[in-house]
């Protein structure tokens, strides 16, 4: 259902958001997520460029959120880097459809819908809180870990 890209993207932010007071190296968030560095540079460009995250070059330089992660909502850092598809005319492209859908496509957009309405009312620290959730990337007793099972 995701894109690779916007896992990558909730697993960084998920990072950041366990030690806010602390710069993370993009090596050290790769470590800790499992992500590809290269791979992850290109996924924390477009987090900049929508203000989720900010960087800062130097000795003491790396990756730090912008904002506390209260006031991060999953819909936000997935849409900053792949957003979600709604349907909002015929798929397949038939003039009679027109933007009324027909009823498998308005079913398929309702529940779209439905993902957004609860991604966007989850924050991130709403994931790092979740007590029950398993942590698939985490080390014995971390409790930074991987986001899909926590969402």
């Amino acid at each position: 259902m995701l894109s690779q890209t916007a896992e990558y993207a909730l697993r960084a932010i998920v990072v950041l958001a366990g030690d806010t007071a602390a710069s993370w190296t993009a090596q050290a968030i790769a470590a800790k997520t499992l992500v590809p560095q290269d791979y992850l540079m290109k996924v924390l460009q477009p987090l900049a460029k929508a203000g989720i995250v900010t960087a800062q070059r130097g000795r003491n330089g790396g990756f730090t959120l912008t904002r506390p992660p209260t006031r991060i909502n999953v819909l936000e850092v997935i849409t900053a880097v792949d957003p979600l598809r709604r349907i909002k005319q015929c798929p397949l492209g038939l003039k009679a459809h027109g933007t009324t859908l027909c009823p498998l496509h308005r079913k398929l957009d309702d529940a779209m819908r439905f993902v957004e309405e609860a991604f966007a009312s989850t924050t991130i620290a709403e994931i790092l809180s979740d007590p029950s959730s398993v942590r698939p990337l985490c080390e014995e007793g971390e409790t930074l870990c991987h986001v899909q099972a926590a969402i």
